[in-house]
């Protein structure tokens, strides 16, 4: 037996999704979320990208559950996945659990179970007992954990915000935390998004005031709504500005229909059903007498908006009469996607309101004032902020180290590291496996993948297919090499291009001896001298592929 409490960090710290935290005593492991993010430019072909769980899978006998702070992908989307590798009940929100529930529909042969908890509830596991505590985020049923181990309180706060006008009515639960800071909370593990802005978030309510006043103002005009699918509370607001302005509704965006369709089920979302109308049935009614709402608030290739602004939605084409309200601001690196979306939209002639122009979004992470708040209610003696970029992080501690807390009771985390925390004490003990894991398909890989290496030479340098038939008694080449090129010389050169490659092709090969050659040693004698030639050329490497025949 040991009195030390390890905390591993499988993900969400140095960077913006995949969260993934596991509390470790003796044999008892639980973990905090389960999330992925969205590849980069950098990961062509992939879907998305998962927590690497190779420090789970091989204690798998000592993980006794995962524990979801609030229903949004960057916490709940490797769920599918990890849960393939780790039968172990999952604990959420009525919310939280039905969209994992809908999420796991595309999954049938993953088994699991879910077990749903509210606010206050206390649930034990081994030598861990967890409260879930309400806070406020930009999706209902978000959780805050505190965690009573062995060696004192980890307080873990997910995703949060202080909205003193919250939709649901009910606020971050400021009063139970300073009742946990004042019977000790050992560590905070404290989300860091927002900390880089100053004061305090708006509420979401004036996101309501804002679009109610749009909508006063355009009596007349066809409206479009474009926000987050997971954004409940927005999607509340928009349904009642819809029925009080006589608005029939019409959602586009297979996660717009899912989620919505998912919430009313649970009761977290209210509406008159009679307002709702199939978009194949919109041209039954005015512009004034529609309000269309839709994903792509982020300018995503595949999604409803998206193809509106590039005229490939069939059902829809945007015109004058249009306004399209952005109620979500740009995640960072989707600027430039979202900005060619807002820029086609007014090309098609219809008018773009957005976040610069307007309080159409209301972040659901806590600005400065409202983690300062936080810290100061539960009073932590050790500090490690999650959620965040390198940037955040190091942001995070330097707020900390303003309230007053020392800088040695502060630890900035990365990926695999693993925390060993006392009563009277924190310090890193090393590190685990972990890092990125890549879904494409219904494969899965990792960063060294070759086929990864293989699409990146692809879309940069092209590739190059030769074809030779060789007599394997004379050793001599039968007939024209037969050669493809993809992406690596343009129209006009490619002719000449060819002839050239072919005759150095047969040079090459005349200068040795094949009778009786291996087809291996043929192939990478092609490969080197067509992908010299190459070179010499065009400055490319593109992919060689070498094709023989031996007659």
């Amino acid at each position: 037996m040991t009195n030390k409490v390890k905390i591993t960090f499988l993900g969400g710290v140095g960077e913006i999704g995949k969260n993934m935290t596991a509390i470790e005593y003796n044999d008892e492991i639980i973990v905090i979320d389960a999330g992925l993010t969205f590849p980069g430019e950098d990961l062509p072909g992939v879907d998305i990208v998962i927590p690497d769980i190779t420090y789970l899978k091989t204690n798998k006998d000592k993980v006794k559950a995962i524990l979801l702070t609030h229903g949004h992908e960057d916490h709940i989307g490797a769920l599918p996945f990890v849960l393939n590798q780790l039968n172990v009940p999952i604990y959420g929100s009525r919310l939280t659990l039905a969209l994992v529930e809908n999420k796991m529909k595309e999954f049938p042969n993953v088994k699991y179970k879910a077990i749903s908890v509210k606010p206050k509830n206390v649930l034990k596991l081994g030598s861990f007992v967890i409260e879930f505590i309400k806070v406020s985020h930009s999706i209902a049923g978000s959780l805050a954990l505190c965690v009573t181990t062995p060696v004192g309180n980890i307080f873990h706060t997910g995703d949060f915000k202080i909205d003193f006008e919250p939709i649901d009515g009910e606020m971050t639960d400021l009063v139970r935390m300073g009742e946990l800071g004042k019977r000790g909370i050992k560590l905070l593990l404290c989300e860091s998004t927002n900390v880089c802005r100053k004061g305090y978030s708006m509420s979401e309510r004036s996101v309501g005031r804002t679009l109610d006043t749009i909508f006063e103002k355009n009596p007349n005009k066809r409206l479009f709504v474009a926000t987050f699918a997971s954004n409940i509370h927005r999607m509340q607001q928009i349904l009642d500005l819809a029925e009080k302005y006589k608005r029939k509704v019409a959602f586009t965006g297979r996660s717009m229909i899912n989620v919505s369709e998912v919430a009313s089920k649970i009761g977290e979302l209210k509406y008159n059903r009679d307002i709702i109308v199939d978009i194949d049935k919109i041209d039954k009614y005015e512009d004034k007498e529609l309000l269309i709402v839709t994903t792509g608030s982020q300018g995503e290739p595949m999604s409803a908006l998206t193809r509106m602004a590039a005229g490939e939605f069939k059902k829809i084409k945007l015109g004058e009469n249009d306004l399209v309200i952005f109620s979500a601001s740009p995640i960072p690196g989707n600027e430039k996607s979202v900005y060619n979306v807002i820029n086609a939209i007014y090309k098609l002639g219809a008018d773009v309101i957005y976040d610069e122009l307007a309080d159409v979004h209301a972040s659901g992470h806590a600005c400065q004032e409202e983690l300062k708040t936080v810290h100061s209610l539960l009073k932590p003696t050790f500090f490690i902020p999650v959620h965040g970029e390198y940037r955040h992080m190091k942001t995070h501690a330097q707020l900390a180290r303003q309230l007053g807390m020392e800088e040695r009771n502060i630890l900035l985390p990365s990926l695999g590291m693993q925390v060993e925390l006392s009563a009277n004490s924190m310090r890193q003990s090393g590190f685990v496996t972990a890092g990125q894991r890549l879904v494409d398909g219904i494969g899965i890989g990792d960063m060294d993948s070759n086929v990864l290496k293989e699409r990146k030479q692809l879309s940069e340098e092209g590739i190059c297919v030769v074809v030779v038939n060789i007599n394997n008694v004379s050793g001599c080449v039968t007939s024209e090499p037969f050669i493809i090129t993809r992406g690596v010389v343009y129209q006009d050169e490619a002719e000449a291009f060819v002839q050239d490659a072919k005759a150095a092709i047969i040079a090459s090969l005349k200068e040795q001896d094949l009778r009786g050659a291996e087809p291996a040693v043929i192939k990478s004698t092609i490969r080197r001298n067509i992908s010299n030639f190459i070179f010499k050329r065009t400055k490319r490497r593109p992919m060689i592929l070498t094709i023989v025949t031996l007659e």
